[in-house]
């Protein structure tokens, strides 16, 4: 059997893979991303690679496939349980990103502590040393007797110590670390964490042991390495939030064993992170009184109502071209609602610069917010305060149309559980709302944009 090698350029940022070096990516477009790899195969001499006996494989039907409902373990904390879907599955492999210093580690250190109760956990950790992990561990208060710390970064040592003990549950932190010996390439390059994670993945499912990554991000904001990290994980989690606020979002981008349409909110302490079981009541917490420019929405988070204060500031603009901001909203958005306003609504903002907020950090591109954007935005114009118990949503059209929007009722009871008397709906969606509701909550339909501010002014 003779042994050839060739050499190959990987990109780094997408894994892409050209038999000659290029400055920039086809794939992703990304410049000096290009790295070399040798890539190794075995041929027999004198026969073709697909010569000889292969194994035979054998198919089942699919009414043959025995079939068990998957076994989840619950981490003790109900919001992240939402996200992955009701719990880890057993066998499973879930990848865990964010942003430096976000909460990754902590979030999976505090989750030992439930689930150390009944099983037998394996922490991985290529970024610290055994003292610093006890000393957050004290910090958090875990001191369950089940968790086991490993200080390693080779993955078949890795495997090994998972095969010789079979823990329950392993957590690595993190992919970028770990390295596998028989490459020559340094860790967290593209060809380490794909190799790396296929190890982990075949110890996952041949052993069907629940593994969590914690991954690394890139400047961009996405998952550090190659893209094929997120197709074979089964699970890909990104936290979400700015640095020096105290709120996060867990998110789920990806996941086999539930929606990815939920999402958990956490509030960061000294002592780890906490669960905001009530994230409406949070998020419109300590809102100003009557200010103009400040309107409450509803948006839907999977089956979660949300209610988000908007902040809009107009103002005389102090150069030549009036400024668009935008924190938490899309920018392009923002500037259509603005053109809908001039053209169909007679609101003029040639010479305004527009600020939108959306406060708490949060980061929403729904479009039955568009409804509240509009109505912060002439409110600061007209500076004229919305009454404090109003909320609105609606999706905008281009001629000025307010187009109906999924789940109103669901938002409308959210509304009126938090004490708020009126809501400005699309019309389309008035004729669906239940009597017994309509009782409860003053709700206004509204076609277009002009009768939404008429009757809010009411």
């Amino acid at each position: 059997m003779a042994q050839k090698s060739k050499t190959v350029y990987i990109c780094s940022n997408c894994g892409y893979e050209t038999p000659k070096w290029l400055g920039k990516c086809p794939e992703c477009g990304e410049w000096a991303t290009l790295e070399e790899s040798v890539k190794e195969f075995s041929v027999q001499k004198g026969k073709s690679p697909l010569a000889g006996k292969s194994r035979s494989v054998t198919s089942y039907a699919l009414k043959d496939i025995a079939f068990d409902n998957e076994l989840r373990y619950k981490t003790g904390m109900k919001e992240l349980d939402r996200v992955l879907g009701g719990g880890i599955v057993k066998g499973s492999l879930v990848l865990l990103s964010g942003d430096p210093g976000i909460g990754k580690s902590t979030i999976l250190l505090q989750i030992c502590q439930c689930l150390g109760k009944s099983l037998r956990i394996l922490y991985v950790s290529g970024e610290e040393s055994y003292n610093q992990i006890r000393l957050r561990a004290d910090r958090l208060k875990v001191n369950t007797e089940n968790l086991f710390i490993l200080c390693e970064t080779d993955v078949q040592a890795i495997c090994e110590h998972i095969n010789s003990t079979s823990p329950d549950l392993v957590i690595v932190d993190s992919i970028q670390t770990m390295n596998f010996t028989e490459l020559n390439s340094s860790p967290g390059c593209v060809t380490q964490v794909r190799e790396s994670s296929n190890i982990l993945m075949r110890t996952a499912k041949g052993l069907s042991i629940p593994i969590i990554m914690v991954g690394h991000v890139n400047k961009d904001g996405n998952i550090a390495g190659p893209k094929v990290l997120e197709h074979i994980v089964d699970a890909v989690l990104y936290f979400e939030g700015e640095r020096n606020l105290s709120f996060r979002i867990l998110r789920a981008v990806k996941n086999r064993y539930g929606s990815t349409n939920e999402i958990g909110v956490f509030e960061m302490f000294d002592t780890g992170l906490r669960e905001v079981e009530n994230p409406s009541e949070m998020l419109i917490s300590g809102r100003p009184k009557n200010t103009p420019g400040s309107c409450v929405a509803c948006v839907m988070e999977g089956t979660r109502p949300l209610l988000a204060e908007i902040q809009g500031l107009v103002c005389s603009t102090g150069f030549g071209n009036p400024r668009r901001i935008s924190n938490g909203f899309d920018f392009n958005r923002l500037a259509m609602l603005i053109a809908v306003l001039e053209k169909r609504g007679g609101y003029y903002f040639s010479n305004m610069d527009a600020y939108i907020n959306i406060v708490g950090g949060m980061k929403l591109d729904e479009p039955a917010l568009d409804l509240t954007i509009v109505m912060a935005l002439v409110s600061s114009l007209k500076d004229y305060a919305l009454r404090d118990d109003v909320l609105a949503f609606g999706e905008i059209g281009l001629a000025g149309e307010i187009r109906g929007v999924s789940h109103c009722e669901q938002r409308i009871k959210e509304a009126s559980r938090l004490g708020f008397n009126r809501c400005i709906i699309p019309k389309s969606n008035y004729k669906n709302i239940s009597a017994s509701l309509k009782k409860e909550i003053e709700i206004i339909g509204v076609k277009t944009i002009r009768e939404a501010f008429e009757a809010i002014i009411l």
